[in-house]
């Protein structure tokens, strides 16, 4: 056999072989396994190529592709519910139960779940919150400020602000004749104070040592029983020959001076009586005079009365059921001042009886009022701690005292004209300068609410304070120095007052007593 043969046969059966084997391949045939076999072939026509000369191999060129979709929207919840983590730890909760409650109502989720406590149902708000992407809080607090803001501007501009409305003809007549009044009052004034500046500083120096020597002399002249209840207040006649005085009892009573002798009992009222005032022209001969003394009460009566009569000539009505608290004569006598806790204080004609002025401006009760020596102004002090000068001849406020943190239970305006001083529940006394319209000096007064004050009558060179600390205390004028703390009451200070002669000083007290102060 040649060897041409052999060849032959060989090939014959790898032939045979190769169509066994393309006989068992579905796929492909003997021009794809020729182009396989090149060099050039892919390793992916290599490992196809291989599958086949083992076996029954399928294969097949389609693939399957990942959904990137769906590992993009996992991946995004994901980063949301860390982010959602993060906002909930930076969310500020009330820890009162009952205000997240309240923060759960309003976003429409209930406000308790079965088996939820405090602590759960405060993480459910955060949560709440953190998903939402806001604060109930937030919005609260701006909400708050924003309110704070539009008062505090009303506030300013309620403050800057005047209203004005018609008046009467009577409050016109009113007007005139304090005008006329009172500048006659103001020229003499003048002129009083221009002759004590042109004396001599050595003149003025002596008489200031003298009268701080006499004030620290004080001592207790006479004491007195004044009633079964705490005595309210006390005042002067305008000699300084008696001492009238109130009582919670709703007694008022005149007593001797000095020798603090009862002369009359007055019996009118039913209830606390707040204050008692004698008219400016009360001891003097004077035939149109239409009283003697008024009073109020906590039941809003003001009663008038004659000084020989026990029982009251008149009332003066209109405050019911509000308490007046302070009461007092207009310098010319004719008009008479209430201070209401009805938030307003009032002027009343006592010669046409009837009121001619209610005037608003307080945000609480007014508590004490004083008119100026001439008679053009007067100065309210409030429980809302401001204090304000109204001008009686045109009704405009002209200044507002703004300075003391709590209640202002008294007011005075010294014989100069332009000072005021004022004592409040802060326990200091405030001086106020009526031509700077501003607080020129406090003074740190007691060690309890300053109940009230009052300048010297004659030259105000010195100012007294009363307070709850059961003390009454000199004061010197200008430097505001303590000259002399008067002591001796068992309870607290509840009124005093200076005789216009400068002689004595009269406290009352809530021991029931009133102490006539005198030097030794």
């Amino acid at each position: 056999m040649t060897e041409n043969s052999i060849n032959n046969k060989e090939l014959g059966i790898s032939s045979s072989i190769s169509n066994d084997v393309n006989d068992d391949v579905p796929f492909g045939d003997a021009s794809s396994e020729s182009s396989d076999s090149s060099p050039n072939a892919s390793p992916s026509s290599v490992d196809e190529r291989v599958a086949r000369d083992v076996g029954n191999v399928n294969i097949s060129t389609e693939y399957m592709e990942l959904e990137e979709g769906t590992l993009a929207e996992d991946r995004q919840a994901l980063l949301e519910q860390f982010e959602r983590r993060k906002k909930a730890r930076q969310v500020n909760v009330s820890t009162d139960d009952t205000e997240v409650k309240r923060n759960l109502r309003q976003l429409g989720e209930p406000i308790c779940l079965f088996g939820e406590g405090p602590a759960e149902r405060r993480i459910r708000l955060r949560e709440l919150l953190s998903r939402i992407g806001e604060t109930i809080q937030s919005n609260e607090n701006q909400k708050h400020h924003v309110d704070e803001e539009k008062s505090k501007f009303r506030r300013d501009k309620n403050r800057e602000t005047t209203w004005y409305h018609e008046g009467s003809q009577a409050l016109k007549e009113a007007r005139f004749d304090i005008a006329c009044y009172s500048l006659i009052r103001a020229k003499q004034r003048i002129s009083r104070l221009r002759e004590e500046a042109a004396l001599p500083e050595s003149t003025r120096t002596a008489r200031k040592q003298e009268l701080h020597k006499y004030l620290s002399s004080l001592v207790i002249n006479c004491s007195q029983i004044g009633d079964d209840r705490p005595i309210s207040y006390c005042t002067f006649s305008p000699d300084s020959s008696m001492i009238a005085t109130a009582s919670w009892s709703g007694l008022c009573k005149l007593w001797s001076v000095p020798g603090c002798e009862l002369l009359r009992t007055f019996r009118g009222h039913s209830c606390y009586a707040g204050a008692i005032v004698f008219h400016p022209h009360a001891t003097s001969d004077v035939s149109d005079r239409i009283c003697a003394l008024a009073s109020c009460a906590h039941d809003g009566s003001v009663k008038l009365w004659k000084m020989d009569s026990e029982t009251p000539i008149a009332e003066v009505e209109g405050h019911a059921p509000h308490r007046v608290s302070r009461i007092k004569f207009h310098p010319s006598g004719r008009f008479l001042g209430t201070c209401c806790y009805d938030h307003s204080w009032r002027l009343f004609d006592l010669v046409k009886c009837e009121e001619v002025l209610h005037q608003e401006g307080h945000c609480k009760p007014v508590y004490c009022m004083a008119f100026q020596c001439d008679g053009s102004v007067v100065a309210t002090g409030g429980l809302d701690a401001f204090g304000r000068v109204w001008d009686l001849r045109t009704g405009r406020c002209v200044m507002f005292m703004e300075g003391h943190l709590k209640s202002i239970y008294g007011i005075d305006f010294s014989p100069d004209g332009y000072h005021i001083a004022t004592g409040s529940e802060d326990n200091t006394a405030r001086i106020w300068d009526l031509r700077k319209r501003s607080c020129t000096y406090t003074i740190p007064a007691h060690m309890n609410l300053v109940s009230g004050v009052k300048y010297q009558p004659t030259n105000g060179h010195y100012l007294i304070t009363s307070s709850y600390d059961n003390t009454a205390r000199v004061w010197s004028d200008k430097t505001w120095q303590p000259l002399k703390s008067l002591s001796g009451h068992d309870g607290k200070v509840m009124s005093l007052d200076i005789a216009p002669n400068g002689k004595y000083i009269v406290t009352a007290s809530y021991d029931r007593t009133f102490k006539l102060w005198a030097p030794e």
